[in-house]
């Protein structure tokens, strides 16, 4: 709000008309430089004047000299119409072909195997001078990070995976299903597992954190059922290697299956009916959602997902 009715009758001419005389002191040279008559610059003075009830400038034999108030006022002037050149302007737009970044982003191995490649391939293609830090997810999303800025971009599980934080911003990227591999020399087991079937077996465990289960064992434990661990692993790939051999049953997500259970050395298999799902999602600070660096990096996220995305079946 203004601090006085006055305040409503100055226009940018006005502000610009004062700085260019505190600069110039001559009011010939004002109306030069703006291109506007000698008239029009007094018309402005006298509406300053009247409006912070000041002389601001006395007439003098070496030009326009400013008084104490118009000294005091003139940086808050210039940074008024600065500030307004600003807004014209709009944000610097991103330039990757120009400008080298670094972006740090928490994620699970999930996207690193299906996401990151497509990602990194996109801007060597380019040549673009992007570096790409990936911070290991653990079991909560690192919420104090992305408010601060110190993470760009959080990559994370849904629904319900994560503790929800309502002040971030949250996409969707993919929607994803899971899949039983085993090893080819296995005991035969039916396409599509029974969950009697499924629990029968011994499972290893690949786990993106430290955590006790996953939304496969909250699922059992609603069907009053529990399965048998034999291993946890860190990794997909360090999994895949531990049911090599073995009747052990690994459990993935379909599109990291195709990734990295080679046909020749794995069966696949349906899951019991109902086991859920998940879903990636990207999250970032609301306060980055008109960065230009940050929205770029989302849309080339979103263009990365497009591209590991093919028939799921």
């Amino acid at each position: 709000m203004l601090n006085s009715n006055a305040l409503r009758k100055l226009d940018m001419q006005d502000l610009m008309v004062f700085s260019a005389v505190y600069e110039q002191s001559s009011v010939t040279d004002v109306s030069e430089a703006l291109c506007v008559s000698q008239s029009t610059v007094s018309y402005c003075l006298k509406k300053l004047r009247t409006c912070f009830e000041d002389e601001l400038f006395i007439n003098t034999r070496t030009g326009m000299r400013p008084t104490g108030k118009a000294e005091g006022m003139y940086d808050h002037v210039r940074t008024i119409l600065q500030s307004i050149n600003l807004c014209h302007a709009g944000a610097p737009i991103f330039d990757p072909t120009r400008q080298a970044i670094t972006f740090n982003i928490c994620a699970p191995e999930y996207f690193e195997h299906l996401i990151l490649p497509h990602l990194l391939q996109g801007f060597d293609y380019a040549n673009l001078p992007v570096v790409v830090n990936v911070h290991r997810l653990e079991a909560d999303i690192p919420a104090e990070e992305l408010r601060d800025g110190s993470l760009d971009l959080v990559i994370g599980f849904g629904p319900n995976v994560h503790r929800d934080h309502a002040d971030f911003k949250t996409r969707q990227l993919l929607e994803e299903d899971l899949v039983c591999v085993v090893d080819k020399r296995a005991t035969p087991l039916e396409p599509q597992l029974s969950l009697q079937s499924f629990v029968r077996r011994r499972h290893v465990f690949a786990t993106p954190w430290t955590s006790a289960s996953n939304r496969v064992d909250g699922w059992l434990s609603r069907q009053a059922q529990q399965r048998q661990i034999a291993a946890r692993a860190n990794s997909y790939s360090a999994a895949l290697k531990m049911i090599t051999g073995t009747d052990f049953i690994l459990t993935l997500p379909r599109r990291i299956q195709k990734l990295l259970a080679n046909e020749a050395i794995f069966n696949h298999h349906e899951a019991p009916m109902g086991l859920p799902g998940f879903t990636l999602d990207m999250q970032w600070n609301p306060a980055l959602d008109q960065d230009s660096a940050n929205a770029w990096l989302r849309e080339q996220i979103i263009k990365a997902c497009a591209h590991a995305t093919p028939d799921r079946h």
